[in-house]
């Protein structure tokens, strides 16, 4: 099944600092949301009761001295958990150059389409999230926003940094640390509870340091999560840095979804790297 995720086929190969914002205050006590706990914690149910947006996606992975980044671009209708994403992949030095892969969500399973790994370029491949590995929270190539909300949901621990300026807009900031166990526990729905599930045992430490830029109406419009991996020999731990961004709110989402005759039933072909990932 890995080789039907992005992840494997570039090989777990970042680590980023926090992105372009710049502090603005000083956080006053007065100023200080009450319970900044309680905060995180309701993200996912306020981003679900909210209209849809526009999505960027960066995983950047990093293992070894090795360091790639993976990005996507698409839009999100956040109360149906349906959306579309647009997957660049690294390019391989005087490699071709590849078109993106197109990935469709659906609550419970993932489409790609122009995937490689011997799938036919205009068919898809369909996957069941709590198939893979991690719930599929990164193999993907992206962290879609609703499941990035929704592994807010097991915050232990969070801060109030104040107001922040995020690319020319005011935004509150927030960091802590979330578990990936407790998250499922707390998740909103009967899947969302099977595909992190799945994700407790994927990473090496089942605890996610994170970062979340909310509006003032408590949307997020950054979210930035911290996981870890085991990599294969000693090449060491592999750590990703996952961010989702979200703008244009009110944006008209219509995905479609592949018809039946458009599904790849055949036999996907293991690449090298797919298959260190099994």
């Amino acid at each position: 099944m890995a080789a039907l995720v992005l992840v494997g086929a570039v090989g777990l190969s970042g680590c980023v600092g926090t992105g372009d914002a710049a502090l603005l205050d000083g956080v006053p006590g007065d100023q200080r949301p009450a319970d900044a706990l309680a905060v995180i914690r309701g993200v996912a149910d306020t981003l679900a009761s909210g209209p849809g947006s526009r999505v960027a996606t960066s995983l950047q992975l990093a293992s070894g001295g090795t360091r790639i980044t993976i990005r996507g671009e698409g839009v999100f209708d956040h109360t149906a958990g349906v959306g579309e994403l647009r997957v660049t992949l690294p390019e391989d030095p005087g490699a071709e150059r590849a078109e993106p892969v197109t990935e469709v969500f659906v609550p419970g399973l993932l489409y790609m389409r122009n995937r490689g790994a011997g799938v036919p370029a205009d068919k898809w491949v369909r996957v069941e999230v709590d198939s893979l590995p991690d719930g599929n929270l990164v193999t993907g190539g992206a962290t879609d926003p609703v499941t990035a909300a929704e592994l807010l949901r097991g915050a232990r621990s969070a801060e109030y940094h104040g107001e922040v300026d995020l690319e020319g807009e005011k935004a509150r900031l927030y960091s802590g640390v979330t578990d990936i166990a407790a998250a499922s526990r707390a998740a909103g729905d009967e899947g969302r509870r099977r595909q992190l599930a799945v994700a407790v045992g994927a990473f090496t430490v089942g605890t996610v340091p994170f970062e979340v830029y909310l509006d003032e109406r408590g949307t997020p419009r950054r979210m930035r999560h911290e996981f870890s991996f085991a990599a294969d020999g000693d090449a060491g731990p592999v750590e990703v840095v996952s961010v989702t961004e979200l703008y244009d709110f009110g944006t008209v989402v219509a995905v479609r979804l592949p018809e039946e005759q458009d599904i790849w039933t055949g036999t996907v072909v293991l690449d090298q790297a797919d298959s260190s990932q099994r």
